[in-house]
């Protein structure tokens, strides 16, 4: 039992985007505050901050389908904590801009590494059984260049590969949540700053 005050959700928020003093980099600080004032217990990943490889290995992937999986950190050290952290989290916060379509390389990255089996799933009788049955939400916090009618008409890209290609390795009735600031070069500083304040209040909401 957690106790009267227990913590609400364990939440990690990964965050991919090169520059410090980015708007993206507002938007994790926003969802931050929001998981602290929601009484939320946050941890966040900095890919970039941290120096994170995207890439993955010729080991990693020549030891990819193996039975039973190896250990990620015997594979790399470095991700261990990034394994650690999933098997931790009961919601997972991924904070980046949409670029191309999708999330920068050093996401998809991470996606292709820390993802793998043994960890998010399991590979079992032909199926695959989820890894991460404890989280029980996926959410994007997201800018992107274009209009919102324009992504629509793309058939929102991002937004399916992330909550869609994801949500199979999750809890089964997980929720999912997609925020994303559209026109963000036109964007005005009080539509920006509307934005985070939304981006805060909605992370502080999550039950």
């Amino acid at each position: 039992p957690r106790g009267a005050a227990a913590v609400l959700m364990r939440l990690l928020v990964v965050h991919a985007h090169p520059l410090p003093d980015s708007f993206g980099a507002a938007l994790l600080r926003a969802a931050l505050d929001g998981a602290r004032e929601g009484g939320h217990e946050a941890r966040a990943l900095d890919l970039h901050a941290e120096g994170f490889q995207p890439v993955l290995t010729a080991e990693e992937r020549r030891r990819y389908d193996d039975d039973p999986p190896p250990d990620p950190a015997a594979l790399d050290p470095a991700l261990g904590p990034h394994v650690a952290a999933l098997r931790w989290a009961e919601g997972i916060l991924l904070v980046h801009p949409t670029w191309w379509g999708g999330p920068p390389a050093i996401l998809k990255g991470w996606l292709d590494r820390a993802w793998r089996p043994g960890v998010a799933f399991h590979a079992e009788g032909g199926g695959l059984r989820p890894g991460l049955p404890g989280v029980r939400l996926l959410g994007v916090l997201t800018t992107l260049a274009s209009p919102r009618w324009a992504w629509a008409l793309q058939g929102q890209p991002g937004r399916r590969m992330v909550l869609r290609t994801l949500r199979p390795f999750v809890a089964r009735r997980a929720r999912t949540l997609w925020l994303a600031l559209h026109d963000m070069d036109k964007a005005t500083p009080e539509r920006r700053a509307a934005h985070l304040a939304r981006v805060r209040a909605t992370v502080a909401a999550l039950r």
